[in-house]
């Protein structure tokens, strides 16, 4: 009994956390800080090093009330805590939880605490103390006051202390805290490289070769904290410049829809943007339902949009799809109001007068949407869909939804529309 007692313990301490993660993976040394700051690549095992963080903040009683922190509530539940990498798959046997989804609680035997958030909802953040917390993607939450409400709360104990795990993208509350670094923030930096042992060959073999060299690439897997892209239409700083926290008294509202023209895992993504223009004549961002859809998925998605925002029309772009784009959404809602636009310029020369609405401080973002203005600040007049490894499908919906709203034709557009079609064809004879 006596020597199989002391089998599983070597075997317990040789899986052990401290035994298996890489250096980067465990918590900095010292008492100084607050915030740990861990800015990694995707598949660099982020979601493992905030769970068996966690659990070991309960089992030493060094934390007994924890707040879950991310992006969406299923990003919480599906990813924090029941994912393959989350507390209940981590947690070890001695010291395992009981999950309670109802009330977005995890309940320890040693009597700690932890709760579910999600950072689209900052006020359930309003009340509750907590001595320790989690951040998962901060660099994707949609609400960046969620971050100063739980600040607010982390005030139990004598040190509490936050973990934040994100892929670095260049938001302002992320550039804040890496102005903080020697004070009370410390910083790990990791690439997805390093976690190559546990990562499937084939998900390596895929986004490295559509990624790698490209900037998207620099940011998701290397993760890089990328400054403005020289000759972009839209900046890190005009884009915050125009970001408000309420929306307006709004007079129209459109779901504007970039299809993709194919659909499957190298598909590029459907550009789904909602845009509502304010009783001010200015332009507000309302969400950013995009994704690689199926046409079927899609359309329910825009439907969804143009329902729960009370929009007053779908705009789509048709000239991939054609009649099918409108066939495919009236398949869904027959009674939708539609309307079908080709794109007779190119992609720069639209969105110039977007971007310069934003310039002149008419286009306003509520809240963050990281994909879209990952694709914004990425958008230049040489844009090289290949070189960059993907599509600005969302810029393009945005373009579209904006246009629609917005941008008022000149007079005679259609007879000068024409003449720059004729040009257009002499100049290629």
């Amino acid at each position: 009994m006596g020597s199989s007692f002391a089998v599983q313990l070597v075997n317990a301490l040789e899986n052990s956390w401290p035994a298996v993660a890489r250096p980067n993976q465990l918590p900095p040394p010292g008492d100084w800080w607050q915030i740990w700051l861990l800015l990694a690549g995707r598949g660099f095992g982020k979601t493992r090093t905030l769970a068996e963080w966690v659990c070991e903040q309960v089992a030493s009683g060094q934390a007994g009330r924890i707040a879950l922190v991310a992006a969406t509530a299923a990003d919480a539940r599906d990813v924090l805590v029941e994912g393959e990498s989350g507390i209940l798959a981590v947690a070890p046997s001695w010291c395992r939880p009981v999950y309670e989804p109802s009330k977005r609680r995890l309940s320890w035997p040693t009597g700690g605490i932890a709760t579910t958030f999600s950072a689209e909802e900052p006020e359930r953040l309003r009340g509750p103390q907590h001595d320790a917390a989690v951040c998962d993607e901060l660099g994707a939450w949609s609400r960046p006051e969620t971050w100063d409400m739980l600040q607010f709360g982390l005030r139990l104990g004598r040190n509490p202390r936050c973990l934040v795990a994100t892929t670095p993208r260049p938001t302002k509350l992320i550039r804040e805290l890496l102005a903080r670094e020697g004070h009370d923030v410390v910083i790990t930096r990791g690439a997805t490289y390093e976690n190559r042992a546990n990562l499937a060959p084939g998900f390596l073999s895929q986004i490295v070769r559509k990624y790698e060299g490209t900037r998207l690439g620099r940011q998701e897997l290397n993760a890089e904290l990328l400054e403005d892209t020289p000759g972009a239409l839209w900046s890190h700083g005009l884009i915050e410049a125009a970001r408000v926290g309420t929306v307006p008294e709004l007079i129209r509202v459109v779901v504007a829809i970039d299809p993709a023209a194919t659909s499957g895992e190298d598909a590029d993504e459907t550009g789904i943007i909602v845009v509502g223009k304010g009783a001010n004549g200015d332009g507000y961002v309302l969400a950013d339902c995009s994704g690689r859809y199926s046409p079927t998925e899609w359309a329910k998605r825009a439907i969804a949009a143009y329902r729960s925002h009370q929009a007053d029309r779908i705009v789509a772009e048709v000239n991939n799809g054609g009649e099918m784009v409108e066939a495919t959404l009236r398949m869904v809602d027959p009674s939708v109001a539609f309307t079908a636009v080709r794109a007779s310029r190119g992609k720069v020369t639209r969105a110039e007068p977007i971007s310069a609405l934003y310039q002149q401080g008419r286009m306003h973002h509520v809240g963050a949407f990281p994909q879209l203005e990952d694709q914004m600040t990425n958008f230049t007049s040489d844009f090289n869909r290949a070189a960059s490894g993907y599509s600005p499908d969302r810029v393009d919906a945005l373009v579209w939804a904006a246009t629609d709203l917005l941008v008022e034709q000149m007079r005679g557009y259609a007879i000068f529309e024409l003449y720059r079609r004729q040009a257009e064809a002499l100049r290629k004879q």
